[in-house]
């Protein structure tokens, strides 16, 4: 299990998904949840990094877990989620501050994102509002961003949660290209027919 969490948290510092410290990566495990340590470094996750309490009690090692540890309970509560990846990329972060939701005009993100919903706390991190807000919205979708905060996926394993997670950046990316290159007058073509179809699930 450790090194699913070492993988994945060097993998999202690498693609610069998270700062030296940000973000973090839990998995359900029966009725307790494994979670990354509160200010852990993603990037070089030690075995006393990853923290394991209750899914519904707190115990001592709640003291040490992330933040969003209770983000991550609600989450769990509420879907058959296995695992979540939160991270907080740029440019999904800079999109979710224009836009309600995200609808990708490239091939991968229409397949596998179809439309991602930006949504609105007053209080973000590791908040009982953030925390009824995602296992709402979680249960509908994969993947949802907290506006100017970031994506919190969720999968089956690390792995599907963290695709996710990049998937959305990347096409977040594209989005920005494309908006720059349509402000410049070029026309931004749309590549395939029945556009609208690939927001609907």
């Amino acid at each position: 299990m450790l090194e699913q969490f070492r993988r994945v948290g060097r993998d999202l510092f690498l693609a610069g998904a998270v700062s030296s410290h940000g973000g973090n990566l839990s998995v359900r495990l029966g009725d307790r949840i494994a979670i990354t340590r509160r200010g852990a470094m993603l990037a070089h996750l030690e075995p006393r990094d990853v923290v394991v309490t209750g899914l519904e009690e707190n115990d001592a090692n709640v003291l040490l877990a992330s933040t969003e540890v209770n983000v991550h309970r609600a989450v769990y509560r509420a879907t058959a989620a296995q695992a979540i990846v939160h991270a907080h990329p740029p440019y999904t972060i800079a999109r979710s501050l224009v836009c309600d939701e995200i609808v990708p005009v490239d091939s991968e993100g229409s397949y596998l994102l179809h439309k991602v919903p930006v949504v609105h706390a007053e209080l973000t991190a590791g908040s009982a509002e953030v925390a009824a807000l995602l296992e709402r919205w979680l249960r509908e979708y994969d993947v949802v961003v907290l506006r100017g905060h970031g994506p919190f996926a969720i999968g089956h394993l690390l792995e599907e949660a963290y695709q996710l997670v990049s998937v959305l950046e990347a096409t977040c990316r594209i989005l920005h290209l494309a908006d720059a290159l349509r402000a410049a007058g070029h026309e931004v073509r749309e590549y395939r027919k029945g556009s609208d179809r690939y927001t609907e699930w």
